[in-house]
């Protein structure tokens, strides 16, 4: 499966790294992560592209790191279009006392826009 991870520098944004890294290692998956800017984090793309390749050399695997600049959401949503992902994948949803899931603003836009199929770790 061609799996297409957007990570923003969140920490749920790092803990679906983390779980794709173990899902590609066990199902052999053709991943490719996109750093993304997301405006509620305080850190760059470049850190974030950094701390997403020291993971991936920790864990032995290899993917490609790509920076996405522009609207996240749709970026992720244009590039996985074109480039032909089975999935996007991406950290996301917090669960309300109600037992509701919340989702950010780049999540919301991925998951009602995508034509493909979406994952979201919590």
């Amino acid at each position: 499966m061609k799996v297409l991870l957007g990570v923003g520098g969140s920490d749920d944004g790092l803990t679906a790294l983390d779980r794709t890294i173990e899902r590609t290692r066990e199902a052999g998956d053709d991943l490719t992560v996109a750093v993304v800017e997301n405006p509620a984090v305080d850190r760059s793309t470049e850190s974030i592209r950094e701390a997403v390749e020291e993971r991936l050399r920790e864990a032995g695997l290899e993917a490609e790191v790509v920076v996405v600049e522009g609207h996240p959401g749709s970026r992720l949503v244009e590039l996985a279009e074109r480039e032909g992902f089975d999935r996007i994948v991406l950290g996301g949803g917090e669960t309300s006392p109600l037992g509701k899931v919340s989702l950010g603003s780049i999540a919301e836009f991925v998951v009602l826009n995508a034509t493909v199929s979406v994952t979201l770790v919590r």
